[in-house]
């Protein structure tokens, strides 16, 4: 795994990207060398050949990226490779067509276009079939083992499995005893008293601890004996925090908040972080006024109320504000005060509001709360009242999410959908307190790339 804004990304998607974009680059080339012959020399050295297919390289992998063919879910998974990569080619011509159309200089030529995508698609198919068949062979996996059977380790052991692009091969389980159930596609191994001997039986690289009580029963003289021979020892919750992005809350030890030293960001990150979503929430502002004045009057043609729509909602350190958003139900739709989570095609939507809610532009008043320092651009989503003392009597750690600024979007947005459970609503925590942990400038700006992304594709929306 390769950190990169305070987040890991799998090696060999990393390089997966990367070499499709040579891959790109040179099937474009090629094209220019088989259409204009010698006179390609001339494309490349006067014309800046090179540039404009670095352009067009970095166009199809954002249509790629977009289209979600780096998501685990998707590369294993050859039909829908192949249907995404026929999108990616349609959705990245019409973005090339429009940039050759606003800029005419920065045209490769028609011929050496075409011929390039021809020569394109069929690269891009077969390279993906290779990649795949890399990635599940166990030849090119490291191979481990885990430490223990709790909840922490049937959850290690499940993402591991549905992930083959973390090259990592799960070759069993040892434990004190071969107490309750089996492990899903993994055998048990033997006690712990065989880790040596299973260590170096199967060549195993990485020792994953995920014991639920270690007090007294890690073998701490063993471990690192293994680990001066060349084997990493790593800790199952730090594991889980970089192949899914959010804290594993359920398994978390009574120290874990105490001790960890990122938990909390410096003070000048939070003033960066106000004076970025102050000035950003202004030119939003000033750029979408005429949109917000459409807006308006569309919801008060469409049906009778206010325009704007105020709820009460908890800030930081459980302080109670009142957020701003444009009307999208009928009119005193929560009258009793049960603010119910919207459903699916939920009868409270008005005609209007239910095409705001699907393009999220009903958000936009909250440009306000932003101005008025309530919340920042980027952060953990806020909640009514009740509904957070539902969570805090709930979830692990909950009141956590009070140590920052709610946002706009946040981490937890961009990676699951709409939470209308308490199961939703764990997970959801899981994935704000690693932002929290993890709070960066980098993070922030990759939330919102990634935010774009959902916005555009009308994911999570309700």
């Amino acid at each position: 795994m390769i950190r990169f804004l305070n987040v890991y990304f799998p090696a060999r998607t990393l390089l997966l990207g990367v070499s499709e974009v040579v891959l790109v680059c040179l099937a474009f080339s090629l094209a220019a060398v088989l259409r204009m012959g010698r006179d390609a020399d001339l494309l490349f050295a006067d014309n800046y050949g090179i540039l404009k297919i670095v352009v067009l390289a970095a166009i199809y992998l954002l249509c790629m990226y977009y289209l979600d063919l780096y998501d685990s879910t998707i590369l294993s998974n050859r039909a829908e490779v192949l249907t995404r990569l026929l999108q990616v080619v349609g959705l990245g011509s019409v973005l090339v067509a429009l940039l050759y159309y606003a800029y005419p200089n920065a045209q490769l030529g028609k011929g050496v276009f075409v011929l390039g995508l021809l020569l394109v698609i069929p690269a891009l198919m077969g390279w993906r079939e290779l990649f795949l068949h890399l990635v599940s062979s166990s030849r090119l996996c490291e191979r481990a083992l885990i430490i223990g059977h709790s909840s922490l380790a049937q959850e290690l052991n499940h993402e591991i499995q549905k992930r083959p692009e973390l090259g990592l091969d799960l070759v069993g389980w040892v434990d004190v005893s071969r107490n309750g159930s089996a492990m899903s596609g993994i055998p048990y191994m033997g006690e712990l008293d065989q880790l040596s001997e299973v260590v170096r039986q199967y060549r195993v690289s990485r020792i994953i601890l995920a014991m639920e009580d270690r007090r007294g029963k890690l073998p701490i003289d063993e471990l690192l004996t293994l680990r001066s021979e060349g084997a990493i020892v790593q800790d199952g919750t730090d594991l889980y925090e970089t192949v899914t992005g959010k804290i594993p809350l359920h398994s978390l030890r009574s120290g874990w908040l105490l001790f960890s030293s990122s938990f909390h960001g410096s003070r000048k990150f939070f003033l960066y972080k106000r004076c970025v979503s102050f000035v950003l929430a202004s030119l939003s502002l000033i750029v979408a006024f005429p949109l917000l004045v459409v807006v308006a009057i569309a919801i008060k043609l469409d049906s009778k109320g206010p325009v704007i729509f105020r709820q009460q909602r908890v800030g930081k350190d459980g302080k109670i504000f009142n957020l701003y958003k444009f009307r999208t139900m009928i009119d005193r739709a929560d009258k009793d005060g049960d603010h119910r989570p919207a459903q699916k095609d939920d009868d409270r939507f008005t005609r209007v509001g239910a095409w705001l809610r699907r393009t999220r532009i009903d958000e936009l008043p909250q440009l306000y709360n932003i101005l008025m320092g309530d919340m920042h651009y980027v952060g953990p989503r806020p909640f009514v009242p009740n509904q957070e003392e539902e969570c805090v009597r709930e979830i692990p750690f909950y009141r956590q999410r009070w140590e920052v600024k709610p946002g706009v979007t946040g981490w937890a947005q961009i990676n699951r959908g709409y939470c209308a459970t308490i199961e939703d609503n764990i997970d959801k925590a899981a994935y704000d307190l690693y932002y929290i942990k993890h709070m960066s400038i980098g993070l922030d700006l990759l939330i919102l790339f990634q935010t774009v992304k959902t916005v555009l594709l009308g994911r999570g929306s309700r």
